[in-house]
This record gives structure tokens, C-alpha cells and sequence, in this order.
């Protein structure tokens, strides 16, 4: 039984690595190799078995970002990690104003 886990994000919503790689059309060595070379977040809770690592919405969401980057600009993983943390920060950035009542949109 497949399951596509794209329509809703929930926050709470936790996924082992083939869930993610199968959710993200990737191999499980895609993000294991990512992962490696510091392109998306463990924040600490992987451990050496890769079976045991968890990921959130957040890293879902990242790992569709780098893969858009990656296959819409030809890009090589390490720009698509660092145009993935600008829009990350441009995100951060702009709901920090919207909070503050000074965003412009």
C-alpha cells in the first residue's frame, strides 16, 4: 500500500527514510548522500542507522525544494542547498515582518 504524503502537512507529521524518499520520488541514497553532505537537516536525532532516522514537514518540505532547484536550474547539490537556505530565510524574514505589522504585501 502506497502512501503519497503531499496534499497535507501537518506539524506533528513524522516519517522514516523510505517514507520520505518514496514521498519525494528519490532514492533512499538521494538523501542519504544529501544528508551527508550537510544539505538537509538532522538537528541531531540521526543516529548511524539510517532505518532509525525520522524526519519532519519541514525536511519534506526541503527535500522538494532541493530536488525543484536541482532538476529546474541543472544545478549541482551544493547550490541548491544554498538557494534552498536563502528562500528558507527569505521565508523567516518575511513572517517575522508580517508579525511586526510592517510587511508590504
Amino acid at each position: 500500500m502506497s502512501r503519497e504524503i503531499d496534499a497535507i502537512l501537518l506539524e506533528e507529521a513524522m516519517l522514516n527514510l523510505d517514507e520520505l524518499a518514496r514521498s519525494c520520488r528519490v532514492s533512499r541514497e538521494w538523501i542519504i548522500e544529501h544528508i551527508q553532505w550537510g544539505l538537509l537537516p538532522d538537528s541531531g536525532r540521526l543516529q548511524a542507522d539510517p532505518d532509525s532516522w525520522i524526519f519532519d514537514s519541514r525536511s519534506l518540505i526541503r527535500v522538494k525544494r532541493i530536488i525543484a532547484i536541482e532538476r529546474d536550474f541543472d544545478s549541482n547539490p551544493e547550490l541548491a542547498g544554498l538557494v534552498a537556505d536563502l528562500i528558507e530565510e527569505i521565508e523567516l524574514l518575511r513572517a517575522r515582518l508580517k508579525t511586526s505589522g510592517l510587511d508590504g504585501y
